[in-house]
């Protein structure tokens, strides 16, 4: 997969995976990590579907309506990626943050859907609930950042309660952040969501 790596300064800390939204790459969230933890060692992804030129994770048939057999296919093709990214850049497979926004988020989760320890945490701006049809793997003590919009056109907000309860239902240790607007990316929800990391991962 395209990617942009930068190896950190202090290799103790968590890998941040970036995981950009629709039309994004990967350089797109790279000032974001650096705000979150200038330190960490980066992992910046380009999806590997297009959609009308705009790099995506994953095909959807419409708005809002993911292709779910290729949401399977994409999320197992990260994840193998992740394993392949370990042994070249010499990380710990065991300690990856994601950091997605949008489509990038949505990847993400379903990451933590499908596999166990998939993720050692998760910042997720903006995720969809990636499907309800799995058995999904223990996420004992994982913690989960959500930043929402309540005037998010794309994702109402009984969508996003939603997905902090199959999350929480999991185990998961969930933070949601609510903002008042749309489905941009605001400054308060990354300023919480780097409060956050420091809590859980400084």
């Amino acid at each position: 997969m395209k990617h942009y790596f930068q190896k950190g300064t202090n290799s103790s800390k968590p890998v941040l995976l970036l995981l950009h939204g629709t039309g994004g790459n990967e350089h797109s969230l790279l000032q974001l990590a650096e705000m979150i933890d200038p330190e960490a060692p980066v992992l910046s992804v380009r999806g590997n579907v297009l959609e009308h030129g705009m790099p995506r994770f994953f095909k959807r048939l419409s708005e809002g309506v993911f292709d779910l057999e290729d949401l399977e296919f994409r999320t197992e093709e990260l994840s193998n990626y992740l394993d392949e990214a370990a042994k070249e850049y010499n990380f710990d497979r065991q300690n990856i943050v994601a950091v997605g926004y949008s489509n990038g988020a949505n990847i993400a989760a379903s990451l933590l859907f499908y596999f166990e320890k998939a993720l050692k945490g998760a910042i997720l701006f903006h995720p969809m609930v990636p499907r309800r049809d799995l058995n999904i793997p223990s996420l004992k003590n994982t913690p989960i950042f959500i930043g929402a919009g309540t005037n998010d056109p794309l994702i109402p907000t009984s969508e996003t309660e939603e997905l902090k309860t199959i999350l929480e239902d999991n185990e998961a240790n969930v933070t949601l952040f609510w903002e008042h607007y749309g489905h941009q990316l605001t400054e308060a929800e990354v300023m919480n969501a780097v409060k956050w990391y420091r809590e859980n991962f400084s």
